[in-house]
């Protein structure tokens, strides 16, 4: 199994920065898709980001060239950078490691865009 820990959220000013990391432990992660998700209070989860096994990446189109997904095995760590932040980013952020049938998911982490 993976267990997956995010950190790196917070709140920031509108057109501001931030980048999460999702540290996973107990697998490998070279072998998952990594994915980043997002919900808002009252709304359903989304997929913000993904990233595949050779590193072909993804993106919702509201975060499209703002967001940027990365990887890295050595550290066994998955990375979103999140620029141009815009009040509608506020959300709890999630990360996913999928493989076949198998989902793990992490705590979330709060990331608060003020207008």
């Amino acid at each position: 199994q993976v267990q997956l820990v995010e950190s790196g959220g917070g709140l920031v000013q509108a057109g501001g920065s931030l980048r999460l990391s999702c540290a996973a432990s107990g697998r490998i992660i070279s072998s998952y898709v990594m994915g980043w998700y997002r919900q808002a209070p009252g709304r359903q989860r989304e997929l913000v980001a993904a990233i595949t096994t050779t590193d072909t990446t993804n993106y919702s189109d509201s975060v499209k060239g703002r967001f940027t997904i990365s990887r890295d095995n050595a550290k066994n760590t998955v990375y979103l950078q999140m620029n141009s932040l815009k009040p509608e980013d506020t959300a709890v952020y999630y990360c996913n490691a999928h493989l076949r049938y198998y989902d793990s998911w992490g705590q979330g982490t709060q990331v608060t865009v003020s207008s």
